[in-house]
């Protein structure tokens, strides 16, 4: 398994995809029950391969990542070959960008001396979906760029 197997939750929204996903292997369900009933370490490659080919199509069309922290906030933009980084630091130790208070406050502060904003980028290596999953699996969530965008406009970048 290259990535995470996905939860019950994501299972059960996902239940129409999968009940295909067997379809196109020639198992109905039937046949998926008792597969589960006598071959259960086959159910769970099936569960197993349904979940890779789940995350390689999420993070085939990912673009944007934020990933939030206390005092920082990480900014992600990606193509298929690089990977942009902005980085937002409160300076004052009792900010926490995790409330709706730390981020009202940076709204009002970011153009002060207590905001630190820097920006990268580096390439990818071999494999740009896995480098992206990493990212997701340190705490970061996919999004829609707008935030990123925004600093990117800002910072004229």
């Amino acid at each position: 398994m290259k990535y995470t197997r996905l939860t019950k939750e994501q299972f059960e929204e996902l239940h129409p995809e999968f009940i295909n996903f067997l379809a196109s292997q020639q198992i109905d369900k039937s046949e998926w029950d008792k597969i589960k009933e006598e071959k259960p370490e086959v159910a769970e490659q099936e569960l197993d391969i349904f979940s890779d080919l789940i995350w390689e199509g999420v993070l085939n069309t990912a673009k944007y990542l934020e990933h939030y922290s206390k005092n920082y906030i990480f900014l992600f933009g990606f193509d298929d070959k690089e990977i942009k980084t902005i980085v937002i630091k409160a300076k004052q130790a009792d900010i926490d960008f995790l409330t709706k208070e730390g981020l009202q406050w940076l709204s009002d502060a970011i153009f002060t001396d207590d905001v630190e904003v820097r920006h990268g980028g580096k390439n990818f290596g071999t494999d740009r979906n896995e480098e992206i999953f990493n990212l997701i699996q340190q705490g970061a969530i996919l999004s829609e760029g707008h935030l990123y965008n925004q600093f990117k406009e800002m910072l004229k970048l």
